[in-house]
């Protein structure tokens, strides 16, 4: 789960890590009061959205204007903000940040993460910070300074000193970017994160250090099980695809993708072999969702729902395996699912396991246009096959 810049700035604020003075607002005339509050000459104005990019998409401003800050801030509220890392829809813009203007002589990049491959939270700096980090990290990786944290030890403040060296930084520098990630990596233990960034670190015109901006993603294990109370609180829906946060009340991990056929399978696993299977004969998945092990007729019913809500949708490939639950049952439900949903698009369903046998006869006595199918490459083919074909008619 990802949190509103505010919010990240709130939480290593907390921790003692330097974030410049600033109001978080919800209208144009709120906006222009944060100003007058902040004082100065000058002010920054960022839209806050749960996206990258922000500032080549228009959505961060420095103004020098009383007036100027309220026209821009109300332009950005209640519109949506597209930048490289949204889709054509971008994001809705219900808050914008105004901070103080500050003098900027560099800026950095520092950040904490999960590296799976090696096991460990890994601190990742750079001297080459703002806004092209990415195309600097694709293009120059040497640019980046990379530093493993053993779990036991936690991070060391030689570690610390070793990137405060790397990043240029002297004299009381040094002893700042060792507490600023001292408190970083605290931060990151303490309320689950996998993700911590600050892009950019600046060092003002007067030596200090400052976390200009800041990036927290929450691992989704620890909120689900109530782990992190004050976290959970700070989710913003609008800025979640309104599907996903459906499916997920129901208990179905669901994605949106760009394709036409819809999937949907038991099991994270199957799932991406489905989809893999799916583009293997030519098609692209319309999503990914697993409905679980524990599936039952209501849970299949609802994800019929999800997915049918996308008008891209033109097919459905249902593969399951029942291990913890019958294939009969998954058949019932099934059933039950396309007469209530009233489904419109052919279905072609697989099915293996559990009383798998029992579950096809189910579905070939339904009278319905199901369409079964005999292993998963079968089944990818048929649906590919009915998607393609013309249709004179409607199934279900």
């Amino acid at each position: 789960m990802n949190i509103h810049e505010f919010q990240a700035k709130y939480l290593l604020g907390e921790r003692g890590v330097p974030v410049p003075r600033g109001y978080v607002t919800r209208s144009a005339v709120e906006a222009r009061r944060a100003a007058e509050r902040l004082g100065g000459s000058a002010w920054v104005v960022k839209a806050q959205v749960h996206a990258g990019g922000r500032g080549k998409a228009g959505g961060v401003q420095v103004v020098h204007d009383l007036d100027a800050l309220e026209r821009y801030a109300g332009g950005l509220l209640g519109r949506s903000l597209v930048t490289a890392q949204t889709d054509a829809r971008g994001q809705p813009v219900g808050a914008v940040l105004v901070e103080e203007g500050l003098e900027i002589a560099r800026e950095l990049y520092l950040g904490l993460l999960v590296d799976r491959a090696r096991e460990r939270v890994v601190c990742i700096a750079s001297a080459a910070g703002g806004m092209e980090i990415e195309e600097i990290a694709a293009r120059d990786p040497q640019q980046l300074i990379t530093v493993v944290i053993h779990p036991a030890a936690g991070l060391q403040p030689y570690q610390a000193r070793q990137i405060a060296f790397a990043l240029g930084l002297g004299g009381r520098q040094i002893g700042e970017l060792t507490q600023l990630l001292t408190a970083l990596y605290a931060l990151f233990i303490a309320y689950d994160l996998s993700l911590v960034e600050i892009n950019p670190l600046v060092v003002t015109a007067d030596g200090r250090l400052l976390a200009l901006d800041a990036k927290v993603t929450v691992d989704d294990n620890a909120l689900g099980v109530g782990r992190q109370p004050q976290l959970t609180e700070m989710r913003d829906v609008t800025q979640e695809d309104a599907v996903e946060v459906e499916a997920a009340e129901h208990q179905l991990n669901y994605i949106t993708l760009d394709g036409n056929i819809g999937c949907m399978v038991n099991g994270a696993g199957l799932a991406m072999a489905t989809m893999d299977v799916i583009k293997l004969h030519g098609a692209e998945p319309a999503n990914f969702l697993d409905v679980g092990g524990g599936t039952s007729a209501e849970r299949v019913a609802e994800a019929f729902k999800i997915i049918l809500s996308s008008p891209k949708v033109a097919g459905i490939l249902v593969n399951i395996f029942g291990g913890i639950v019958r294939c009969d049952l998954i058949a019932e439900g099934i059933i039950r699912a396309v007469q209530e949903v009233e489904v419109k698009v052919p279905v072609v369903v697989r099915l293996e396991g559990t009383r798998s046998e029992e579950g096809k006869q189910l579905l070939a006595q339904s009278g319905l246009a199901l369409t079964p199918a005999s292993d998963l490459a079968d089944a990818a083919a048929r649906i590919v096959a009915a998607v393609a074909a013309p249709r004179d008619g409607v199934a279900g």
